[in-house]
């Protein structure tokens, strides 16, 4: 059992936030009535809002444990800082995806009310208010955690087709209207099923097994999460459009996906069975029985640099083998194989590169030395000093043959010279 999965999960308001707690924590600063104004008949546009109209206030939700709170923020900052004063973002800025760390989500409220009796009027909660918004949302709260998909041992979360209606829930509980008296109104809380324009990738899968690849039974984390992360310029994006364009099937306009890597990783956990799926890489470097099971079958005499792929193939077979008696499925393991087989051949690649211009260097060095010798051998024949020709090519390191052809040459092209006198 991981932390993520042991933390509780109820959602509740948060310790400083409530009356019993004398709302300690929530220090809220709302702009002075005297900037907070409209005027529509402003020639420029900054001019037709006060400064204190950009003022906001939020709750939060930490979708991790249920956890909910609210704040607001600095009326007196630029509207572009917005974002930093936040504890998390807004659903909108989230996507349908995974839920960035630490899982925090941002339900901005809105304050803006027109008709045309009171025109525009804005209208600021105070912390009791917020308080009782906060409990009335505790129980889509508790759906969204109940239902959002939480994923590798870390609990990464990701958004569900249910967690997504749940929030829509929220976003619906937190929109106020004021009766004609000022009166503030909330809508009633709502439990909405959630729409079958939003689809579980899960659901999706079950439907159309075929769609689906044995490989994903023994990705990595890592593989799953490039498979899952897929964004063609048109169409279908994650799992359901990589799927259906390799198959060259079509699917229908109008539907929204949930849970691409939570669909994959469960497709692996069903196809390990009993046995927990690890890293090929951690457990064959880390671990004395990945080493010792490595030792053991790597090839006598060779590297993997020069193994073939039968080879590897039969390395993943004997590897898994091995982990299956420990009660592992070895993930991302072929992956891993042909990785080291690659960078180890890019080693001899690179050994090659460096051979082929030291030997270009070596060359050029030696005919530079090879016309050097040719010179000074010429010189000590023109000299006729009585020397034969097997001392001169003892002292050059080349045949006899060699010098008694060259002397012949230059004596031929000295009679030649002297002949055209």
């Amino acid at each position: 059992m991981t932390a993520a999965d042991s933390a509780p999960r109820t959602a509740r308001v948060l310790t400083g936030y409530r009356p019993e707690d004398g709302f300690m924590a929530a220090e809220l600063d709302p702009p002075p009535a005297e900037y907070v104004w409209h005027d529509e008949h402003a020639e420029q546009q900054e001019r037709r809002y006060g400064p204190g109209t950009g003022y906001r206030q939020w709750l939060a939700v930490d979708a991790r444990d249920g956890a909910v709170w609210f704040g607001d923020t600095d009326w007196r900052a630029p509207q572009e800082d917005l974002a930093g004063q936040l504890p998390g973002l807004p659903r909108r800025a989230l996507g349908d995806g995974t839920v960035p760390a630490p899982g925090t989500m941002v339900q901005l409220l809105g304050h803006l009310t027109h008709d045309q009796q009171h025109g525009c009027t804005w209208r600021f909660f105070t912390a009791e208010e917020l308080h009782t918004l906060a409990l009335r949302i505790l129980p889509a709260v508790q759906r969204l955690v109940d239902s959002i998909h939480r994923i590798g041992p870390d609990g990464e979360l990701e958004w569900s087709a249910e967690a997504a209606t749940a929030w829509d829930d929220i976003e619906h509980t937190t929109t106020h209207t004021l009766g004609p008296s000022g009166t503030l109104h909330w809508p009633r809380p709502r439990t909405t099923p959630a729409p079958a324009w939003r689809v579980e990738v899960a659901a999706f899968l079950a439907a159309n097994p075929e769609l689906c690849e044995p490989s994903w039974g023994v990705a990595s984390d890592a593989e799953l999460d490039a498979y899952a992360d897929y964004h063609p310029d048109t169409g279908y994006g994650g799992v359901p459009g990589r799927t259906c364009h390799t198959a060259e099937r079509r699917i229908e306009d109008g539907f929204t996906f949930y849970g691409n890597r939570a669909a994959l990783y469960a497709y692996r956990a069903q196809a390990c069975g009993d046995r927990t799926p690890t890293d090929a890489r951690t457990w064959l470097e880390t671990t004395e029985t990945g080493k010792s099971t490595w030792e053991a079958a790597k090839p006598l005499g060779a590297t993997l640099a020069d193994v073939p792929d039968c080879v590897l193939t039969d390395l993943t077979e004997r590897f898994q083998n091995a982990a299956r008696e420990h009660g592992l499925v070895l993930t991302g393991l072929s992956s891993y194989l042909r990785r080291l087989r690659a960078e180890e051949r890019a080693a001899v690649d690179r050994q090659l590169v460096f051979e082929g211009e030291e030997v270009e260097r070596l060359e050029n060095l030696l005919k530079e030395f090879r016309a050097g010798r040719n010179r000074t051998v010429t010189r000590i024949l023109a000299w006729s000093d009585g020397r034969g020709d097997a001392e001169i090519a003892r002292l050059a390191s080349m045949p006899d043959e060699y010098v008694s052809e060259w002397r012949a040459r230059l004596n031929d092209d000295q009679t030649t010279a002297a002949s055209g006198l």
